[in-house]
């Protein structure tokens, strides 16, 4: 499939769901990668909504334990929030020698990778990602202006179904309660909410009863409503 066929469908989803399944199916053979991956950040830049083609669960369990936090990948990537690959942060020999490569892709077979931000409403709200094993060539800065183009429509796109909420407002909600907003504006029940930010039901409806009293509303529709811009 060609880079256009994807943007147009990008642009014709109606909803974040749809975005994401356009992505999965096709942006591997777009890019001509191993495996590949979306997710979706909150306010804290923890994975709330994750998507992985052409690597087993236990990439993701071993990734979680050892990898994420000595994965200068998507330190960087996040730090910078731009599109970046394993051969820009560190020398093959380097990354060869790192407890990512040695401990989670070397185990997998995956020999690089690649991620970029995806920035919506004037923060990072998720990363796409592509990895290649032995068969493939490393990522170049051609693959980069590839993936930068293509994070931009899936930002912007994205965005389109994102609260905007009015900046006289933002300062009053703690950054769990714009979490709960967002997805209150997705149409998430309080037991999708609680499921998407690992708490409990207890716990979204107590952070529902403390914004209606700071906004001085008493529904979910008022309490959009009035903040959006």
């Amino acid at each position: 499939m060609k880079f256009a066929p994807l943007i147009e469908k990008i642009a014709t989803a109606s909803n974040e769901a749809q975005v994401r399944s356009c992505f999965m199916e096709y942006a591997g053979g777009l890019i001509e990668a191993t495996a590949w991956g979306f997710d979706l950040l909150d306010n804290h830049f923890q994975v709330i909504e994750s998507d992985l083609w052409g690597l087993p669960e236990t990439f993701c369990d071993r990734y979680q334990a050892v990898g994420r936090s000595v994965d200068l990948l998507s330190q960087k990537m996040i730090e910078q929030q731009i599109p970046i690959h394993n051969l820009s942060v560190q020398s093959l020999k380097d990354w060869h020698n790192s407890k990512l490569y040695q401990e989670v892709f070397r185990i997998f077979e995956i020999e690089h990778g690649m991620v970029a931000p995806l920035i919506g409403v004037g923060r990072l709200i998720g990363g796409i990602y592509f990895m290649r094993g032995k068969n493939l060539p490393a990522f170049n800065d051609y693959d980069l202006i590839r993936l930068s183009s293509l994070c931009q429509h899936l930002s912007v796109r994205l965005a389109t179904f994102r609260l905007v909420i009015a900046p006289s407002l933002i300062n009053c909600l703690t950054l769990r309660e714009l979490d709960v907003a967002e997805l209150v504006a997705q149409g998430c029940s309080n037991r999708e909410i609680a499921l998407k930010l690992n708490i409990s039901r207890d716990a979204v409806k107590q952070i529902l009863k403390r914004m209606f009293q700071k906004l001085n509303v008493s529904a979910r529709a008022e309490m959009i409503a009035k903040l959006k811009i």
